[in-house]
């Protein structure tokens, strides 16, 4: 690996690869950090949040841009049975549950490995073995990236294993149509029926609910910002835009930003997508472009299966077998101002 591909050096001395594809009206760069995308240009306007060194990844990056898994989002108390074997994975959220596959050592924390480029797109791969962060199974993940045409950057995930396991894989971008400032006023529209309610640790309560009627019902395109005696509702819910995998993706989400007017389609094979509008977010340093992120300074919309899906039935099944492959396309679609 030549220096100048070279985006930093694990705390390890792993080398991370830093590799830019573009064509037409867009240009991504990418890290092997988490396989993220560090930074997205629609017509040379920034549309991401990104950091500007690896050091800063590694202490603030929540995820930024990255593939989160080996499980993306939430398992309740950790704790899964498959194959009437119980299993107990790391607990990284408040103690009691596990998050993005580990937190600091889920697959969005670790340096893949770049395995082929070209100048429209981008493969890397990631190794997780046996017992990883809990996890039965050794799996083999890759993400490949691609400029597929004018505004339109697609992503296929895939993942295989030598042992029963569970897979859910999510990127995990932070938009920003704008480029600065807050994205309360981003107009959003995701065509949900229904969502799943989460409890006071933002793990799914089992129930699948309609929308109509509560402050989840994004069908007509509307502000983000919502408000309920005065304050800000804030999300960080996954919405149920199917019960089941599909072949080809179909339409999770549109959004569009007030001020420059550049639109998203955010396009996926997954049942389930997890807006989060960052409320909680405080980077204590400045990010890429010489941007400082607090509170909603983006959004997420992560193509998912649902939430602790191994603990509720209803939600369908996230196992991979030997011999299975997982797959996910996602797809972002822009459009100018």
């Amino acid at each position: 690996m030549d220096l100048e591909d070279i985006f930093g050096f694990m705390p390890d001395g792993t080398p991370v690869p830093r590799v830019t594809i573009a064509g037409e009206d867009l240009r991504v760069e990418l890290i092997g950090y988490g396989a993220s995308i560090r930074d997205l240009l629609v017509g040379g306007r920034p549309v991401v949040l990104g950091l500007d060194t690896l050091e800063d990844y590694v202490a603030h990056s929540s995820h930024m841009g990255a593939v989160a898994g080996r499980y993306a989002n939430r398992i309740r108390n950790g704790r899964f049975t498959l194959d009437g074997v119980e299993q107990q994975l790391v607990l990284n959220q408040a103690g009691r549950h596990h998050l993005h596959g580990g937190g600091n050592t889920g697959f969005g924390k670790r340096p893949w490995k770049l395995l082929a480029r070209t100048p429209r797109s981008a493969l890397f791969g990631f190794s997780s073995p046996d017992g990883d962060q809990g996890y039965p199974g050794a799996v083999e993940a890759r993400i490949r990236y691609e400029v597929a045409g004018p505004g339109l950057l697609r992503m296929e995930l895939t993942a295989t294993t030598d042992a029963p396991t569970i897979v859910n894989l999510a990127t995990h971008s932070y938009f920003n149509l704008d480029g600065d400032g807050s994205v309360l006023d981003h107009i959003l529209e995701i065509p949900a029926e229904t969502y799943t309610p989460v409890d006071a640790d933002l793990i799914p309560t089992g129930a699948i609910a309609p929308v109509a009627g509560t402050p989840f019902d994004f069908r007509s395109p509307r502000p983000i910002r919502h408000l309920a005696e005065g304050a800000h509702v804030g999300y960080d819910h996954n919405f149920v835009v199917a019960r089941e995998r599909a072949a080809e993706p179909r339409l999770m989400a549109r959004a569009a930003g007030p001020k420059t007017g550049i639109r998203l389609e955010v396009w996926s094979t997954e049942p389930g997508v997890q807006f989060y509008d960052a409320t909680k977010m405080n980077v204590p340093v400045t990010g890429t472009h010489g941007r400082h992120f607090g509170a909603n300074a983006g959004f997420c919309l992560e193509p998912q299966l649902f939430p602790d899906t191994p603990n509720n039935p209803g939600f369908g099944s996230a196992v991979l077998r030997p011999g299975q492959t997982y797959r996910q396309l996602t797809e972002y679609r822009f459009e100018g101002p």
